[in-house]
């Protein structure tokens, strides 16, 4: 049986092969965002370009099995509570003396690489709600 949903098999291939790496680079900037450019915002627009990528490739209905719009929104109230606590832990004090390293190491910034994960989940995932909510529109006009 054939599966016709998304593009043609060339562009199916790629997008096996390139969104894991996409996904990798996304995570690796989020990480290093507090030592080099980069951070929560621009990892998470990357990660959320690895889910259109899938989308666009393979149609809705394979990746909504497996990140469905609940689930997103799920995950952005989540990200967005754990922002919240993080920036009042370290506003309340002792979050810039934890995990003390020295300069130039991942946990070298305190609370940061951390608020720079809960604002990646929360920029990945609102942007993949927002692509969508897109496609979904488009759907019930035609």
């Amino acid at each position: 049986m054939k599966n016709n949903a998304g593009m043609t098999l060339i562009v199916k291939t790629i997008t096996r092969l390139t969104a894991g790496l996409i996904l990798i680079y996304g995570i690796y900037i989020v990480l290093q965002g507090h030592l080099s450019p980069g951070g929560g915002f621009a990892g998470g627009v990357i990660i959320a370009l690895c889910f259109v990528q899938l989308m666009l490739a393979f149609g809705k209905e394979e990746v909504l099995k497996k990140l469905s719009r609940k689930k997103c929104i799920f995950l952005a109230g989540l990200a967005a509570l754990l922002f919240l606590l993080l920036a009042l832990r370290g506003f309340l004090g002792s979050g810039n003396a934890a995990f003390k390293e020295g300069h130039f190491k991942l946990f070298s910034a305190g609370l940061i690489p951390f608020c720079d994960i809960a604002i990646s989940i929360l920029v990945g995932t609102g942007l993949f709600v927002i692509f969508l909510a897109l496609v979904l529109l488009t759907e019930v006009e035609e």
